[in-house]
């Protein structure tokens, strides 16, 4: 197992790692929330572009699997609850069985792959980190798809909820490819640099 971005700096104290995770569980949800208000709806489409597929990717491979679906489940939770954080700043819990609900239950489960994938050292290089995301976008897609096949026919929700996106997700994807590396060599420097 490797490290997250995150448990580098965890602290070591049991009560302080508590709240540290807690921190950053909630601090996830945030930017979460935060990311799925950068939306652009489509004329033709149930589903928006928005921010939160790099958010939730990106997220998960710096906390790492759990606490990384914990930020997921909490930004579920706090957008069931009524507060405004799904995108276009909806909330209640009718969203959570609307047609962008397989997509949001997918974010549980690629942020639990991509945070797993991330504790085996797959967010250390660049083809390593391009499949990590893939793989979380492939969970993303296939539950929203699915979930939005049975509102509209499943070839429609090809069409419609994954077709749209994939280009967006590809620049992401190398976004993240890129930086996350990179993140990795600085860390590494920096460690090297204290006495």
């Amino acid at each position: 197992m490797h490290p997250t971005y995150m448990d580098v700096f965890r602290p070591a104290k049991r009560r302080d790692a508590l709240l540290y995770d807690m921190s950053l569980i909630l601090f996830g949800s945030i930017l979460i929330a935060l990311s799925a208000q950068v939306a652009i709806r489509l004329p033709f489409n149930p589903v928006p572009i928005t921010g939160q597929t790099f958010a939730v990717l990106l997220l998960a491979a710096l906390l790492g699997r759990v606490r990384g679906a914990a930020a997921v489940l909490t930004y579920l939770a706090e957008g069931a609850l009524g507060f405004p954080v799904f995108a276009g700043g909806a909330g209640g819990f009718y969203v959570l069985l609307g047609p962008t609900a397989g997509y949001l239950f997918g974010f549980v489960v690629a942020a639990f792959l991509v945070g797993w994938l991330a504790e085996r050292g797959w967010d250390r290089g660049f083809s390593s980190t391009i499949a990590a995301m893939f793989m979380g976008n492939v969970a993303i897609y296939g539950f929203g798809a699915l979930w939005l096949g049975l509102l509209i026919g499943l070839e429609q929700a090809i069409v419609a909820g994954v077709l749209p996106f994939l280009l967006g997700d590809a620049l992401k994807m190398v976004a993240a490819a890129l930086a996350l590396p990179l993140g990795w060599r600085l860390i590494g420097a920096t460690h090297k640099m204290e006495p």
